[in-house]
Formats: C-alpha cells, structure tokens, sequence
C-alpha cells in the first residue's frame, strides 16, 4: 500500500504502524485517520503478525488531532461525524484482536494520548509529556479513557486543569505506562516486548486480551464512552460569548494569543 501519512512494515511477526507527518508533529487529520485503517486491516489480515507497534516519526509521537482540520463550531451533524471518526480510529486499537503497543516519546498530547491510551501497552521515552489540553480551547474529550485507566481523582486532575506537562514518570505512577526508557530507546523497548509476547501462544493472547476488555466492557466503560462522545458534540457546538471572544482572538492573532487572553482573563 502507498500511505502518505503513516510509513508500514514488519519485522518478523511485528507490525509497526508509524505516524509519518514529522513537519506537523503527527499531527492527526482524515487522511491519517483512513489510512491507519488500511494498515489496520493489513495488519490483523496477516497471519504472520502477532503484534502491532504504533510509533511516530521525528521529533514527537504526536501533537493529537488536527485542529486545522475542524469543521464550524455550530454544524452539529458535521462535527459529530468528525468525532465520531476521530473516535473510532481510537478504539480500533482497544479492538484490535492482536495486542497493540504504543511507542511515545517527546510530545503525546489530546487524541494522540487516547490512541496510546487504547493500545494495550505503552512505552515512553523519558522525555515524553503527556496530557489533555482540549479544555484550553473550549472543546471535549474524543474518548473518555483516562478515567478508566487512573481513577476518578487522577483524570478529573487532569483534564480539569488541561495539564499538557505530565511526565513519562508521572504518567507511569498513574498507570497511563508500563515503562519508561532512557531518551530515544522507545521504539527498541517496544519491539523488545512485541517479540517476547509474539512467542507466546497465539490464542491464548487473543482470549486473555479479549477477556479483560470485556470486564470493562460489562462495567459500561464502552456505553459511557459513548456518551462522552455526545457531550464532546455538545462542548464543540454550542456558542458561548466566551467562546465567540476566544474564536475570534484565535482567528486574528492565533492560538498563543488566544490562550493568554483566557489564561489573563480567568487565572488570576
């Protein structure tokens, strides 16, 4: 397949999927989104892969979804097919009957967080942040999987302050990792980890990630996801003087200015 956005290959019973937008910082618009489909597809078709790897190319995993790519902030069926597609390329790894691993490193941030999220396992370079700063522009949470991974009090933390700045340690104690490298041995501790479940039985990797996903499905996580993706639609349609003040700072001055004038207006 040729891919613009994402590079494909295999190392033995290894797919890597990685991120291929390295000016954008990964950025995540549509054509990424349709074309981790296909190498999706690819991956789970191919009987010689046992696990797949999701990586970014240069300097960062990814900034998360891009937000050039929007849609007006008051067409409702525009924005919820957006998310909706957002949304659906997140969990597509929490769905995937082959284990996922996410490779993060530099800048992890909004949708990109929840990809890494929905993997099964993540690694992350110690100079990796992490976080969810959507509240800092007046929009919701995709997939609402951080409360699901950390608890109630953590989650509220952070997706209340919109802390962009959490560290791979950090996020390790809060259970967001399973293991922090020295800079740049990511990618190496990722596929380290790929070879040694690749050599475990097939099945019985299937039937324990299917088993576990589905005790939180039976506790409601996949029905309160859901709903948090309708209250994203709501959060990113509905018009506010606050809203229409920052819109307009961010359209003439840009995102730095915009965020000064809301961080100048209400912090203090």
């Amino acid at each position: 397949m040729d891919f613009t956005t994402i590079r494909y290959e295999t190392q033995g019973s290894v797919a890597l999927l990685t991120l291929s937008r390295p000016d954008k910082l990964n950025a995540i618009n549509s054509v990424m989104i349709q074309e981790l489909h296909q190498a999706m597809d690819k991956a789970e078709s191919d009987e010689e892969v046992r696990v797949i790897i999701l990586q970014g190319e240069g300097r960062a995993f990814s900034a998360g979804f891009d937000i050039n790519g929007g849609t007006s902030q008051g067409d409702i069926t525009s924005k919820r097919k957006v998310l909706t597609e957002d949304f659906n390329i997140i969990m597509r790894f929490w769905d995937c009957p082959k284990p996922t691993i996410s490779a993060i490193h530099k800048y992890c941030f909004g949708g990109a967080l929840e990809m890494a999220m929905a993997c099964d396992l993540t690694i992350a370079s110690e100079e990796c942040r992490l976080g969810e700063p959507e509240p800092k522009f007046g929009s919701g949470i995709v997939a609402l999987l951080m409360p699901w991974m950390t608890g109630p009090k953590q989650a509220k933390q952070l997706l209340m302050t919109g802390d962009d700045r959490v560290t791979a340690k950090r996020a390790y104690e809060m259970g967001l990792v399973n293991e922090v490298t020295v800079e740049g041995q990511h990618s190496d501790a990722a596929l380290k980890l790929a070879r040694t479940i690749s050599a475990l039985d097939k099945t019985a990797i299937a039937l324990t990630k299917q088993a576990i996903n589905r005790s939180y499905e039976i506790m409601g996580m996949r029905q309160a996801l859901l709903q948090a993706l309708e209250t994203d639609v709501v959060i990113e349609t509905t018009e506010t003087p606050e809203s229409r003040e920052f819109n307009d700072i961010l359209e003439r001055h840009g995102l730095k200015e915009a965020l000064a004038w809301r961080e100048n207006r209400y912090a203090g």
